[in-house]
């Protein structure tokens, strides 16, 4: 027979553990843990739920899979730290989430990041081309994820070229798929 050592665990220890974590848990906020497990974000002003919106939001926005999600979480944080500034923003992402998530409730029976298929979620967004929100997020995305150091290497982007020399001597003229006449 085999003997295990069994660790246990009194009620006191118990209690203490589960206090600190229920306090660290409160004094961070709101926090969306990626899909993968591999990244976490904390959102203390617009709220998990609107900040998942957002991301899926940014995701159909500007669809590229081989981008995890963190990327996109990235920018809407920005929209969390503005958003503690910005009484009219928080106001304005909350009112808007609730409109995409109603429109998707009506149509699709459920909330709008919840919707598995993209094509219905684009539909949801196409609906809602004309919100502030849908706006704001497209005009955004574009610096806030193209301009982000991290993502140029998954899209075959080296980075500005004048601190090394410029184009002109770093591949300007390599056309080798280009036939030579």
């Amino acid at each position: 027979m085999r003997l295990l050592n069994k660790s246990t665990i009194s009620r006191r220890t118990f209690l203490k553990t589960g206090t600190v974590t229920a306090l660290g848990l409160t004094i961070m906020g709101p926090m969306i843990i990626g899909k993968d497990k591999s990244w976490a974000a904390t959102f203390s002003n617009i709220g998990a739920d609107d900040a998942a919106t957002l991301i899926q939001m940014a995701r159909d926005i500007y669809p590229h899979d081989f981008l995890a999600d963190k990327y996109y979480a990235k920018v809407i944080q920005g929209y969390d730290s503005a958003a503690g500034k910005d009484k009219a923003l928080k106001s304005m992402i909350s009112k808007e989430c609730k409109k995409i998530n109603s429109s998707a409730k009506k149509k699709y029976k459920n909330n709008y990041r919840m919707i598995n298929r993209e094509v219905e979620r684009v539909d949801i967004l196409k609906s809602n081309t004309k919100s502030p929100l849908f706006a704001k997020v497209r005009g955004d995305l574009v610096t806030g994820l193209y301009n982000n150091k991290e993502v140029w290497p998954k899209f075959g982007y080296e980075g500005e070229s004048a601190s090394k020399g410029g184009y002109l001597n770093r591949g300007y003229n390599d056309i080798d798929w280009l036939d030579k006449v």
